[in-house]
């Protein structure tokens, strides 16, 4: 059934000197957010004509599973470890999934 996973688009403005770190520290994010049994998916995509910015594409199988994830050691850590490397505050915007199923996920 498609429209129960709710996606979350979240836009990520490095600081120029930053990005390596940033990346580093949002792939190991990415690694665990995976593991958790309310994230459907996790991808992490870099702008090809701005380095510096990404969008972080998470998502949730629950409508608890964004809060859930927010209180893991791995989030908070990374939320630590990126805030300093921020040229901008992050921004993210919901979604609910239309294609491809939930299944596909």
């Amino acid at each position: 059934m498609s429209g129960t996973l709710l996606v979350v688009h979240v836009h990520c403005h490095v600081k120029p000197g930053a990005v390596a770190a940033f990346i580093e520290a949002t792939l190991a994010n990415a690694r665990e957010s995976v593991k958790e049994p309310g994230v459907a998916r996790f991808d992490v995509v870099q702008d090809r004509e701005d380095e510096h910015r990404f969008v972080l594409v998470e998502a949730y199988r629950t409508a608890d599973a964004p809060a859930a994830h927010k209180e893991t050691a791995h989030y908070l850590r990374w939320r630590d470890t990126v805030a300093p490397m921020m040229a901008e505050p992050r921004t993210s915007r919901k979604f609910v999934n239309l294609h491809p199923d939930d299944a596909g996920f």
